[in-house]
């Protein structure tokens, strides 16, 4: 396995949609990096097989101008906005034949955002999630070529947990940990400012 040394890159596109497809672009090229981002404009981002009629509420997002856009990967819909920081790996595959596998990219990627973080309590939970106190902070997928892994994620810092069920529906599968609450019940934020997340991101993986 080759040691994991990314190139930083911390960049904000003019739109939600540009910052989708930038990822994208960033899996076809295929070198090691890790991209920080952030928007200040609300969108609904739906997983590759989201539905917009069964996840979204639609004329919400209509009346409030947010736009619902489509990711790459999988997992369920979401809200990005003011407060959620993403970030984007892109990992060669040549770097660890063992990436291959997707539970343990899965696994692999979790745990090692779970030290770089570096939060009390932090923990890994469900399939690709991070939680504290059972409040979920991270939600990340993945998607693959024949030759690299993007694994993205969000990173709740000062996120506004009501704002979610506006736009959002009950979604069609949930971890055992949520236990049926509601989004604005289920999410939370990382004691950490923006600054701070970036900092430790750049020291564990760059």
């Amino acid at each position: 396995m080759r040691p994991v040394a990314l190139s930083w890159l911390d960049i904000a596109l003019g739109s939600p949609a540009e910052n989708l497809r930038l990822d994208e672009e960033l899996l076809a090229e295929g070198r090691g990096v890790l991209r920080i981002w952030e928007t200040e404009r609300e969108c609904v981002v739906l997983g590759q097989s989201g539905k917009p009629e069964r996840d979204v509420h639609l004329d919400a997002c209509r009346n409030s101008g947010v736009p619902v856009l489509r990711r790459c990967s999988g997992g369920g819909a979401v809200l990005l906005g003011p407060g959620c920081l993403n970030y984007s790996l892109v990992l060669p595959l040549a770097w660890n034949p063992k990436w291959r596998d997707v539970r343990y990219s899965l696994e692999w990627a979790m745990t090692r955002m779970q030290r770089a973080l570096a939060v009390p309590a932090l923990r890994s939970v469900g399939t690709c999630d991070l939680a504290l106190d059972q409040r979920k902070v991270s939600g990340n997928a993945q998607r693959r070529t024949h030759s690299s892994i993007l694994h993205h994620g969000t990173l709740l810092y000062s996120f506004d947990a009501t704002r979610p069920e506006r736009f959002l529906g009950p979604p069609l599968s949930e971890p055992r940990y949520r236990a049926g609450r509601a989004h604005r019940d289920f999410l939370g934020n990382l004691p950490l400012t923006a600054d701070e997340i970036k900092r430790r991101l750049a020291s564990a993986w760059c």
